[in-house]
């Protein structure tokens, strides 16, 4: 297989990065996959791009779709979701905001958080 370098944008390779984790890949081998993806939908005749579409912007209903419709937009989901967790620190939100929280540790024991008594 012969690479090339190329230039992507910073948040398509840090969902690169969330997503390529849980699957074992770097971004760089996520990348390709979804590139691989989205070249195999481009030429299928079974996938419609913009009924996919329409369901993504909330205006198509997803159990309209085909098998292989549906397939792409959980895999859109996925991503997004993944890119939402990964972008999110709510310790940071609620430390900064002033407000308690609670969260689990590693030995799942409950802990209490106030960045108020500090």
């Amino acid at each position: 297989m012969r690479t090339m370098p190329t230039r992507v944008d910073g948040d398509l390779y840090e969902a690169a990065q969330a997503v390529g984790a849980a699957a074992s890949r770097s971004a760089a081998q996520q990348i390709s996959h979804w590139a691989r993806i989205g070249r195999e939908l481009e030429s299928s005749a079974r996938v419609s791009a913009r009924d996919i579409q329409r369901v993504l912007a909330g205006e198509a209903r997803y159990d309209n779709l085909s098998e292989p419709e549906q397939a792409r937009v959980r895999a859109e989901w996925e991503e997004q979701f993944a890119h939402r967790i990964a972008s999110l620190d709510l310790a940071a939100e609620f430390t900064s905001a002033g407000r308690p929280w609670t969260e689990a540790d590693d030995d799942g024991g409950v802990v209490a958080r106030d960045p108020r008594a500090h």
